[in-house]
Protein backbone atom coordinates (compact mmCIF):
# COMPACT_ATOMS: atom_id res chain seq x y z
CA UNK A 1 0.00 0.00 0.00
CA UNK A 2 1.35 3.43 -0.86
CA UNK A 3 2.23 5.54 2.30
CA UNK A 4 -0.28 8.46 3.37
CA UNK A 5 0.87 11.89 4.16
CA UNK A 6 -1.46 13.03 7.06
CA UNK A 7 -0.58 16.11 8.25
CA UNK A 8 3.16 18.06 8.59
CA UNK A 9 4.23 17.78 12.64
CA UNK A 10 3.70 21.13 12.67
CA UNK A 11 0.01 20.81 11.97
CA UNK A 12 0.19 18.56 14.88
CA UNK A 13 1.07 19.85 17.64
CA UNK A 14 0.40 18.27 21.12
CA UNK A 15 -3.48 17.90 21.70
CA UNK A 16 -4.35 18.66 17.89
CA UNK A 17 -5.72 15.45 16.01
CA UNK A 18 -6.83 15.56 12.46
CA UNK A 19 -9.57 13.17 10.84
CA UNK A 20 -8.80 11.58 7.69
CA UNK A 21 -10.17 8.67 5.24
CA UNK A 22 -8.21 5.78 3.98
CA UNK A 23 -8.37 2.17 2.28
CA UNK A 24 -7.77 -0.70 3.83
CA UNK A 25 -5.67 -3.67 2.11
CA UNK A 26 -9.36 -5.01 0.85
CA UNK A 27 -9.93 -1.44 -0.82
CA UNK A 28 -12.08 -0.73 1.28
CA UNK A 29 -12.62 3.02 2.80
CA UNK A 30 -12.09 3.55 6.66
CA UNK A 31 -12.04 6.72 8.48
CA UNK A 32 -8.75 7.27 10.95
CA UNK A 33 -7.61 9.61 13.45
CA UNK A 34 -4.17 10.52 13.96
CA UNK A 35 -3.42 12.51 16.81
CA UNK A 36 -0.14 14.16 19.16
CA UNK A 37 -0.68 13.05 22.71
CA UNK A 38 2.17 14.39 24.64
CA UNK A 39 4.82 14.59 21.43
CA UNK A 40 3.86 11.18 20.65
CA UNK A 41 2.19 10.56 17.44
CA UNK A 42 -0.34 7.66 17.56
CA UNK A 43 -3.54 6.89 14.72
CA UNK A 44 -6.45 4.87 14.86
CA UNK A 45 -9.48 3.48 13.26
CA UNK A 46 -11.62 6.03 14.12
CA UNK A 47 -14.69 3.49 15.11
CA UNK A 48 -15.84 3.36 19.04
CA UNK A 49 -15.60 -0.55 20.00
CA UNK A 50 -18.71 -0.15 22.01
CA UNK A 51 -21.08 0.45 18.55
CA UNK A 52 -19.57 0.94 15.22
CA UNK A 53 -19.88 4.97 15.01
CA UNK A 54 -17.26 7.50 14.40
CA UNK A 55 -16.13 8.89 18.30
CA UNK A 56 -15.83 12.42 16.95
CA UNK A 57 -19.20 12.69 15.26
CA UNK A 58 -17.15 14.33 11.82
CA UNK A 59 -16.28 17.81 13.88
CA UNK A 60 -12.37 16.21 14.36
CA UNK A 61 -12.97 16.49 18.31
CA UNK A 62 -11.43 13.40 19.86
CA UNK A 63 -9.78 14.35 23.31
CA UNK A 64 -11.80 14.72 26.64
CA UNK A 65 -11.31 18.98 27.88
CA UNK A 66 -8.79 17.89 30.06
CA UNK A 67 -6.87 16.60 26.67
CA UNK A 68 -6.29 13.32 28.88
CA UNK A 69 -7.74 10.86 27.11
CA UNK A 70 -9.77 10.32 23.51
CA UNK A 71 -13.28 10.08 23.87
CA UNK A 72 -16.72 9.22 21.77
CA UNK A 73 -18.83 12.00 21.74
CA UNK A 74 -22.00 9.22 20.99
CA UNK A 75 -22.00 6.85 24.53
CA UNK A 76 -18.64 8.61 26.30
CA UNK A 77 -16.61 5.42 26.23
CA UNK A 78 -12.98 6.63 26.77
CA UNK A 79 -9.63 5.72 25.30
CA UNK A 80 -6.00 5.87 26.63
CA UNK A 81 -4.19 8.13 23.48
CA UNK A 82 -1.27 5.78 23.41
CA UNK A 83 -2.70 2.10 23.61
CA UNK A 84 -6.18 2.90 22.61
CA UNK A 85 -7.64 0.79 25.21
CA UNK A 86 -11.11 1.73 26.97
CA UNK A 87 -10.65 2.48 30.41
CA UNK A 88 -14.29 4.09 30.93
CA UNK A 89 -17.27 3.32 29.48
CA UNK A 90 -19.32 0.90 27.83
CA UNK A 91 -16.67 -1.17 25.86
CA UNK A 92 -14.22 -0.92 29.03
CA UNK A 93 -11.11 -3.04 28.04
CA UNK A 94 -11.58 -3.19 24.38
CA UNK A 95 -9.16 -1.08 21.85
CA UNK A 96 -9.25 1.10 19.26
CA UNK A 97 -8.04 -0.79 16.05
CA UNK A 98 -4.38 1.00 15.76
CA UNK A 99 -2.94 2.21 12.59
CA UNK A 100 0.92 2.04 11.17
CA UNK A 101 1.95 5.54 10.85
CA UNK A 102 5.73 6.82 10.57
CA UNK A 103 7.03 10.36 11.34
CA UNK A 104 9.57 11.57 8.31
CA UNK A 105 10.69 14.38 6.70
CA UNK A 106 8.97 16.58 8.75
CA UNK A 107 5.43 14.94 7.87
CA UNK A 108 3.24 11.99 9.78
CA UNK A 109 2.68 9.03 6.96
CA UNK A 110 -0.07 6.26 7.26
CA UNK A 111 1.58 3.18 6.16
CA UNK A 112 -0.88 0.50 6.88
Amino acid sequence: MPHQRLATTAELAPGVTRAFTYKDADGIRRDGFVANFDGNFVAFENVCRHIPVTLDYADGRFFTTDGRHFICQTHGATYEPLTGVCVRGPCIGASLKPLTIEVRDGAVWLVS
